[in-house]
């Protein structure tokens, strides 16, 4: 696709400082990672790198400081997970992982390792761009939480009760888990509560209902 055909669709709002947000694509079939490439450039993402390996995904990635890292699972050199783990673990970029199987232990790995999102192959861009904008959406709450909630395991336990506030949120009101999620911190900085202390809430008294 060319630059002229694109339409003026919107990239989702950038995580990090100002400007679309910056993505680095990890893929070793050159034409999928081409393909990949030209959606999210042509709907406004700035793709400041491209790997064909695991290992020079991490390279790329450390360099840049991108705001996510889309990445295929099955990669020469080091796997997808692999690297995601190396990136999460030094704190460099979230990732999105492409996967060929619906595996559930493939995706309890990845989440382990710290993917924040993950799309099964074969996909269209318009299964691609929610699946970015869902993984920049829940880094975003990761740094969040980061900022409120020092402890590590105290920030998993608040992860998941916020996460079982968004999804009532979600069936109560009809939000995605983006806006899910920014009601809970706004209601958190107008109420002057902690994200946890909202969540709880919303489970008590919205959870109780269903």
């Amino acid at each position: 696709m060319s630059d002229d055909d694109e339409t003026t669709t919107p990239a989702a709002e950038p995580t990090r400082g100002s400007g679309p947000a910056r993505i680095v694509v990890a893929e070793d079939e050159s034409i999928i990672r081409i393909d990949i490439v030209e959606t999210l450039r042509g709907f406004g993402y700035d793709v400041v790198g491209e790997a064909a390996d695991g290992e020079a995904a991490v390279a790329l990635a450390t360099e840049l400081r991108p705001d996510l890292v889309v990445m295929d699972v099955k990669m020469p050199k080091m796997d997808g997970i692999s690297a995601a783990e190396k990136l999460n673990q030094n704190r460099i970029a979230p990732v999105l992982l492409l996967t060929a199987f619906s595996q559930k232990e493939l995706v309890e790995r990845a989440s382990e390792a710290g993917v924040v999102a993950y799309i099964v192959k074969p996909f269209t861009p318009a299964d691609l761009l929610p699946a970015v904008e869902i993984a920049l959406s829940r880094s975003a709450e990761m740094r969040a939480l980061e900022a409120e909630v020092a402890d590590m395991s105290e920030r998993f336990e608040t992860r998941k009760i916020v996460d079982i506030a968004k999804g009532i949120l979600n069936e109560k009101m009809g939000l995605t888990e983006p806006e899910a999620f920014r009601w809970i911190q706004k209601a958190s900085m107008d109420r002057r509560l902690t994200m946890k202390d909202v969540a709880v809430t919303i489970i008590d008294q919205l959870g109780a209902k269903q």
